[in-house]
């Protein structure tokens, strides 16, 4: 895991400049890299490649980036790691005879592949995260690529006539040529997302390289496209047309040995390793096929909030102790998550709202305290219908789709017409007479999210709303124009028989490397933490998209092949719980010990000086919400991240 950065200019520079100018960019990730650096310059093709490093295999010089391949013909600045190296190192020796292997890095391997079968066949091989821009000296060609899910970044984009990439976006911003232009439209579809989709960035002319692509640019070319060299859409096209036709023990079993293959593969390190652990599904099914492979206890770690809504502790040490593991748990107070928020907007880099990225955060650096790599069970909820929006959504369309859309479009009108504290004082006074089922905090709120719902034409705008903050998010931001994403363009639908499977691929392919992958990436790298996804395994999502939907949501509840694996290893007893989000009351907070901050942020005079915002929806929302009436803390939130960001220099 570590950072990487550079440019590219043609017609030459002095090897002098360049290496300041890159080494000034790389400097700015040194958290995602603090053990080494290094730099490669080709002066003449005005090209520059920056490294820093975090070392996890082969801890020797030998793992030195930027590396030169065996042949002198490429170099590779690489982030992430390939976890069959050793595999592939014995396919080329096999194919080739033994090679003259200098370390046992897998960069190195990974240079010997590219050497040997070309850069896509070579990707297509590599199992693992990665992201890395590749310099072919002989064609004087760039390649910037990215792993299959998208769990590791990579930031390109011209500036007039320079090319610039690197993993953070503070890393271009170091450049001289960086113009640092905010891109409103781009700015609706954070407001709307709470983070802002691949391909866009926050910054005019830069852009996302999306998961499963590769890039290459020669000289004197500018339009460049990705090119995709695995595609979730057809993994999930093509396993839905070939279900699995076994038993839902044979499921059970395949799914336990492509997971324990790949947690096997992810334990893999020269540091000391652990894992998150939440004691939720997929966190504890991680730490138990790490516990059945490993012969000493695995570290685990979780904190913990005192807010009963908000702890997960005690599960978490309730499977630990199951398991046996050597665990860790910290539990932090509001000040200590609060705390926090100031350097947000340095560790995103670019306005990102999801409100988890606390504690996500936090447990990050509990177990950097330990060890320098952990384990994550990220995915699970994606690829076996965990998310309880795959139900509501479902429900809801089945209860209501089959009335005609002007009679479901004047229904919502009629519930619109009263505001919701008018209808929660309605529901006050019949509460008496109202059954227990149909007593509910905040009706009136309830009642404006269903009139939203009630409205739409299809389910995709049904999941489309449940996934959207701000739903009108260009009529907040003038003169802006809120584009087309996997979302919302036509040509872009997946061809898949389930409404529920369909929700789970556009989160596999948005919201979970736009936000979860994000969040998880950004917060742990801020502490020189790395993160690994065993779910995340491209030969489990292809296995699980062979699923039929019975083997993933049964008799109502998601995850159900997934909890059959945990099963074998601890007591159904021990997970049977309601799912708990991991958050924060941010909500609370607005309210109360963060409302200077946040007024300040989003004062009206401020807010029409810096022109980004209509600051009248603003107001409203941030009226009702210090009032009671509506909690509107996804909206506010979205709006102070980017504020914060802003004031941070965006």
């Amino acid at each position: 895991m570590c950072g990487l950065t550079g440019y590219w200019k043609a017609g030459g520079h002095s090897v002098e400049a360049a290496k300041a100018i890159v080494s000034s960019m790389a400097r700015l990730i040194i958290h995602r890299g603090p053990d080494d650096e290094g730099a490669w310059i080709d002066a003449d093709a005005g090209i520059a490649l920056a490294h820093r490093r975090l070392s996890i295999l082969d801890l020797s010089p030998q793992g030195h980036q930027p590396m030169l391949s065996q042949c002198g013909r490429y170099v590779i600045a690489f982030n992430g790691e390939v976890y069959n190296f050793a595999a592939l190192r014995e396919k080329l020796d096999k194919a080739r005879g033994a090679l003259a292997w200098r370390g046992h890095s897998d960069t190195e391997v990974m240079l010997a592949a590219i050497a040997a079968w070309g850069l896509e066949a070579a990707l297509k091989q590599f199992v693992g995260m990665f992201a890395f821009a590749l310099w072919d000296r002989e064609t004087r060609t760039l390649s910037l690529a990215r792993d299959r899910l998208g769990e590791k970044p990579l930031y390109y984009g011209w500036q007039g006539e320079t090319f610039l990439f690197g993993s953070e976006l503070k890393a271009l911003r170091a450049h001289p040529a960086f113009r640092a232009e905010i891109d409103r439209d781009a700015l609706t579809l954070f407001l709307r997302h709470n983070a802002i989709p691949a391909p866009y960035s926050i910054y005019q002319g830069i852009y996302k390289l999306p998961p499963g692509t590769f890039l290459q640019l020669r000289a004197g070319q500018k339009d460049a496209r990705p090119l995709a060299y695995w595609s979730a859409r057809s993994v999930a096209e093509a396993g839905q047309r070939n279900l699995f036709r076994g038993s839902d023990v044979e499921a059970a079993t395949e799914l336990e040995r492509l997971l324990g293959q790949a947690v096997g593969g992810q334990m893999v390190a020269d540091v000391p390793l652990g894992a998150f652990l939440s004691g939720g599904i997929d966190s504890t099914t991680i730490v138990a096929l790490m516990q059945a492979q490993s012969r000493r206890p695995v570290k685990t770690f979780t904190i913990g909030f005192n807010e009963a809504g908000y702890n997960e502790a005690e599960h978490a040490h309730a499977v630990a102790r199951h398991l046996g593991t050597e665990h860790t748990e910290l539990y932090v107070t509001p000040q200590d998550a609060m705390d926090v928020i100031p350097s947000l907007a340095s560790i995103y880099d670019e306005p990102f709202a999801d409100s988890s990225q606390i504690p996500t955060f936090l447990v990050s650096r509990l177990a950097r305290s330990h060890v320098t790599v952990s384990l994550s069970g990220d995915g699970g909820d994606e690829l076996f219908g965990g998310y309880n929006r795959y139900f509501w959504a479902r429900n809801i369309w089945r209860k209501l789709g089959w009335m005609p859309h002007p009679l479901r479009a004047a229904l919502a009108g009629v519930l619109t017409t009263l505001p919701p504290a008018a209808w929660n004082t309605a529901f006050q006074k019949l509460e008496r007479w109202l059954p227990p089922r149909l007593r509910y905090a905040n009706p009136g709120d309830k009642l404006h999210k269903a009139a939203e719902i009630l409205a739409v034409r299809s389910p995709e705008e049904i999941y489309l709303g449940l996934v959207s903050h701000w739903k009108n998010p260009a009529q907040l931001v003038p003169g802006s124009h809120e584009p087309l994403t996997l979302l919302t363009d036509p040509g872009q639908q997946v061809d898949l028989p389930d409404f529920e499977h369909r929700m789970m691929y556009l989160d596999t392919i948005t919201y979970l490397p736009d936000d979860i992958l994000t969040k998880v990436d950004r917060a742990a790298m801020a502490v020189s933490l790395e993160t690994r996804v065993p779910l995340l395994d491209h030969r489990v999502v292809e296995f699980a998209w062979t699923l039929p939907l019975d083997m993933k949501i049964r008799h109502g509840q998601g995850k159900w092949l997934l909890r059959q694996v945990l099963y074998r290893h601890v007591p159904q007893a021990l997970m049977d719980r309601p799912k708990m989000g991991f958050g924060v009351p941010i909500d609370v907070w607005l309210r109360g010990p963060l409302k200077a901050w946040a007024a300040d942020l989003i004062e009206p005079g401020r807010l029409a000086r810096e022109g980004f915002f209509d600051p009248a929806p603003i107001q409203r929302k941030w009226a009702e919400h210090q009032s009671g009436s509506r909690n509107w803390s996804y909206y506010l939130w979205d709006v102070l991240m980017f504020q914060a960001w802003l004031e941070n220099g965006a």
